[in-house]
C-alpha cells in the first residue's frame, strides 16, 4: 500500500490539466480504468487474397503509373490485434498523436513515404460521392454488380475478384484498363482504405482511376494517413470494438519505433528493400501465448526512453529510396490538413519533433475542431464543402516546422505529464482495491468499537455510534468479514436477531472418498463459499461471553446415503449447535473431542433406518436456552457463533469429510440463525422451547447403537472431525 501511495498515477492517472485532452471521459482509457475491458479490437484489413490476382505486364505498368507500384509489392502481414488494440488505447484524437510515457509520437507523412512508398505530395484525394454502384461500375468497369454484391455506394471485394482477377490474354486495351481499375479499387479497398463493413469498398474511388497517369498525381499517402487517423480516433472511443484503415502501416510503424512486440526475423536482411515494410516480410514471431491486450498495455505503461527509436530510418540505405520520394520528404514536416474525401485530419509534426531529430519544446495549443459528418448524397462533389481544408492543404509547403535549438525538454516533460494520461491500466486491480477498502472499513469499525466512551459528550457519543453503525452496515454482506459487536448495540442486535430462520436440509451430493484432498477442510471456494451450504441473506452476530465446553451437535442428511447423527455424551456441561456464517474464507472447525469429559460416541443410522431419520425434517433453532432433558446438566445452548475476531468458526461441515459422516445443509432465508420447528414457525418463544426440547429427545431416542467397527473408524478421526 505504501508503494502504491507513492505513485501518484495510482490515484490519478491524469490528465491533471484537461486543456489538451478535453475528451477524456469518452476515451477508452477511462473505461479501462473503470474496469470495463473490451478486449482486442476486430481489425479489418483484407489483404489475404491480394496474391490471387494475376496481373499482366501491361496491367503492372498501369498500376505503377497510378502511383501504386510499391504498395502492390507489400505482402499480407499477419496482424497483431492485441498490439494494435493497446496502441489505440494510447491514441488521442485531440492531437492525432500517441500519448506515451516518454512523450507524444505519431505516424507522420514521412513514415508513410518510407513504409508504403506512396506519394505524400500532390492533389488531394477528393471527388464525387455515390449512393449506388450500378452507373459508376458500368462506366469504369464495363459491368455492374447485382444486388447481392452491392450495398448503397459500396461493392463487395469478392465481386471484383470473381470477375476481374484474371485478365484475358487477348484482351483489348479497354478491357485491360477495366481489369486494372478493378484491381486498384480492390487494392485500396483492402489496404489503405479498408472499412469496418467487412469486405466492401466505396466505388467513389473509381473515377480517380479513369486516367492512370492523372491518378499518379494524387497524394495517396496523405489520404491513407488521413484515413488511418480517422480510424484510430473512432476506435479510441470507449464504445467501439473495431478498427480499419491501413493497419499494416500502423503495426510496422510500431515495429520500427517501439521495442515492444517486435517480431524476430528469420534472417537479417542482406540489403534493404523499398518500401521498408518489406523488412518484416517472412517474419518469425516470438512466443505470443500470453501477449494479450493487458500484456501490451502494461508494456506501454512502463515504456522507457531506451525502448524508443526516434530515428529508425537514419541508418537505412538511402540509395534504395526512389528519387520522387526523397524529393518530397520535406513535406513530412508540414503542419497541414490531410484529406481523403469527407475525412479531414490535422497533421501536427510540431508535437513530435524528436521523430525528426530535433529537440521538443512545449507545443502550441491545438484548436478544437469538430469532425463534421458531411452529406454523402449521390453526385455530390465534396470539394465545395471543404474549402478551408483544401486551402490549408494547398499551402502545405508554407508550414514546414523547424526545431528550436534552445528548447528545454525537461520543461516539456513537466508540462507533458500534467496534460497527458500517464497510465491506461490500473497499477492494482479493482478487486484488490476493493479488498483494500474493505480492510480499511474493518479497521475503522474496530477503532470505533474499542474507542473509550467514558467522559464523552452526548454529541461525541452519537458520532461514535454513527460510525459504528455505518461500518457494520458496509461490512454486513462481505464474505470473510469480521464485525466487532459493541455492548452498546448488542441489545439492539439481540432484539433484531429474534426473527425466525428456517433451516432445511438439502442433499449435498455424493460423499467424498476418505482420501479426498479436501478432507478436514470443508468445501473449496470453487464449489461453494458456504461451509455446509449455508445461505444467509442477512446474518447478524450474536454475542456470547460464556466460557463453556463446545461440543457441536451435527445433524446429517444426504439423499440416498446413510445419515449420521452425532450423539451427545453424558458428561458435557453445555452443548452448542454452530452454524457457519456466510463468509467462510478460512473456516476453523471445532473439535468435538477436545472439550468433552468422555470421548464422543458417534451413532449412525443405516440405510434401513433412513426412514426413521426422516422424522428430523427441519430444524429451526431459536436464540434462547433449552433445558437439557437428557442428563440433567445445565442447558443446551443454540448459538450462531460469529462474534470471534477471526473468520466464521467451523460449523456445518460440507460433504467432504473423512468416512461416511455427512452434514446438514442449511438455508437461512432472512436474518439470524434462530427459530422453532417448521410446525411452530410463528409460535411464541415459550412454545418453541417445548417443541425444540421434544425434538431433541426424539433425535436422541431414534439413534441406534453404532456397531463396534464403525465406532473404531469414527474414533480414529479424532481431531480431523469437521463440524460446520
Amino acid at each position: 500500500m505504501e508503494e502504491i501511495g507513492m505513485d501518484p498515477s495510482a490515484a490519478n492517472p491524469g490528465p491533471i490539466d484537461h486543456s489538451v485532452l478535453y475528451d477524456q471521459d469518452k476515451h477508452v482509457s477511462s473505461a479501462v480504468w473503470d474496469g470495463q475491458e473490451r478486449g482486442a479490437l476486430r481489425c479489418h484489413e483484407h489483404t489475404s487474397k491480394l496474391g490471387e490476382w494475376r496481373l499482366t505486364p501491361k496491367q503492372i505498368e498501369l498500376v505503377e503509373k497510378a502511383g501504386f507500384g510499391y504498395l502492390r509489392k507489400i505482402p499480407a502481414i499477419s496482424l497483431d490485434n492485441p498490439l494494435i488494440s493497446a496502441l489505440v488505447e494510447r491514441w488521442r484524437r485531440e492531437t492525432n498523436t500517441f500519448h506515451f510515457t516518454v512523450g507524444e509520437m505519431t505516424v507522420t507523412l514521412q513514415d508513410v513515404a518510407f513504409l508504403l512508398g506512396l506519394a505524400i505530395d500532390g492533389m488531394p484525394v477528393i471527388g464525387i460521392t455515390y449512393t449506388t454502384c450500378g452507373t459508376v461500375c458500368e462506366k469504369y468497369l464495363g459491368k455492374a454488380p447485382d444486388s447481392t454484391y452491392a450495398s448503397g455506394g459500396m461493392v463487395k471485394l469478392s465481386w471484383l475478384k470473381e470477375f476481374f482477377s484474371q485478365c484475358p490474354e487477348n484482351a483489348t486495351i479497354e478491357e485491360i484498363e477495366r481489369h486494372t481499375r478493378a484491381y486498384l479499387l480492390y487494392l485500396v479497398g483492402s489496404t489503405i482504405f479498408s472499412t469496418t463493413t467487412g469486405n466492401k469498398v466505396p466505388v467513389m474511388y473509381l473515377p480517380l482511376f479513369e486516367n492512370f497517369e492523372n491518378a499518379g498525381r494524387y497524394a495517396w499517402g496523405a489520404a491513407a494517413l488521413a484515413f488511418l487517423y480517422r480510424a484510430l480516433g473512432n476506435a479510441s472511443v470507449r464504445s467501439q470494438s473495431t478498427i480499419c484503415g491501413c493497419l499494416t502501416l500502423l503495426q510496422c510503424w510500431s515495429y520500427y519505433h517501439l521495442n515492444i512486440g517486435r517480431p524476430k526475423l528469420n534472417r537479417d536482411p542482406i540489403h534493404e528493400h523499398f518500401p521498408f515494410v518489406l523488412r518484416w516480410k517472412g517474419k518469425q514471431s516470438g512466443p505470443t501465448t500470453n501477449r494479450d491486450v493487458v500484456f501490451y498495455r502494461k508494456a506501454l505503461d512502463s515504456l522507457e526512453p531506451c525502448d524508443v527509436e526516434w530515428l529508425p530510418y537514419k541508418y537505412m540505405d538511402s540509395t534504395v529510396i526512389p528519387e520522387e520520394i526523397r524529393n518530397s520528404l520535406v513535406l513530412g514536416r508540414s503542419k497541414t490538413m490531410l484529406i481523403c474525401f469527407d475525412k479531414a485530419e490535422r497533421h501536427l509534426p510540431n508535437r513530435v519533433l524528436r521523430q525528426y531529430g530535433m529537440l521538443q519544446p512545449i507545443p502550441e495549443d491545438v484548436p478544437q475542431w469538430v469532425r463534421k459528418s458531411r452529406g454523402v448524397d449521390g453526385g455530390v462533389d465534396l470539394s465545395g464543402k471543404m474549402e478551408s481544408e483544401l486551402n490549408e492543404w494547398a499551402d502545405r509547403a508554407l508550414h514546414i516546422v523547424d526545431g528550436d535549438d534552445d528548447a528545454d525538454e525537461n520543461e516539456y516533460m513537466v508540462w507533458y505529464l500534467r496534460i497527458t494520461r500517464k497510465v491506461v491500466g490500473r497499477p492494482i486491480s479493482l478487486s484488490s482495491e476493493f479488498q483494500r477498502t474493505i480492510g480499511g472499513v474493518r479497521e475503522i469499525s474496530y477503532l470505533a468499537e474499542t474507542f473509550p466512551l467514558k467522559g464523552l459528550l452526548p454529541e461525541q457519543f452519537e458520532s461514535i455510534s454513527r460510525i459504528r453503525s455505518i461500518a457494520q452496515e458496509c461490512l454486513r454482506d462481505q464474505v470473510g468479514g469480521t464485525v466487532v459487536v459493541s455492548p452498546i448495540v448488542g441489545t439492539e442486535l439481540g432484539k433484531r436477531t429474534r426473527g425466525k430462520e428456517r433451516v432445511r436440509r438439502k442433499g449435498t451430493g455424493k460423499r467424498r472418498r476418505s482420501n479426498d484432498p479436501m478432507e478436514g477442510h470443508g468445501a473449496s471456494e470453487d464449489e461453494s463459499q458456504y461451509c455446509g451450504m449455508v445461505e444467509v441473506d442477512q446474518l447478524h452476530p450474536h454475542h456470547t461471553n460464556d466460557e463453556v465446553d463446545h461440543l457441536p451437535l451435527c445433524t446429517t442428511v444426504l439423499e440416498g446415503e446413510a445419515a449420521l447423527l452425532l450423539d451427545t455424551p453424558n458428561k458435557v456441561d453445555d452443548m452448542q449447535l454452530h452454524d457457519a456464517t456466510d463468509g467462510i474464507d478460512a473456516s476453523h472447525f471445532c473439535d468435538p473431542c477436545n472439550e468433552a469429559d468422555n470421548s464422543n460416541m458417534l451413532n449412525s443410522i443405516g440405510e434401513s433406518d433412513l426412514q426413521t431419520a426422516k422424522t428430523v425434517e427441519e430444524v429451526i433453532p431459536q436464540s434462547f436456552e433449552l433445558p437439557d432433558a437428557t442428563n440433567g446438566n445445565t442447558n443446551l445452548e443454540i448459538h450462531n457463533e460469529t462474534n470471534k475476531p477471526e473468520d466464521s468458526q467451523g460449523c456445518n461441515a460440507t460433504n467432504g469429510i473423512n468416512g461416511p459422516q455427512t452434514l446438514v445443509a442449511t438455508d437461512v432465508n432472512k436474518a439470524q440463525i434462530h427459530g422453532a420447528t417448521d410446525k411452530v414457525s410463528e409460535s411464541q418463544p415459550s412454545d418453541a422451547v417445548h417443541s425444540d426440547q421434544q425434538m431433541v429427545k426424539e433425535e436422541v431416542e431414534v439413534v441406534p447403537q453404532l456397531s463396534h467397527e464403525n465406532t473404531e473408524d469414527l474414533a480414529q478421526q479424532g481431531d480431523n472431525s469437521v463440524i460446520a
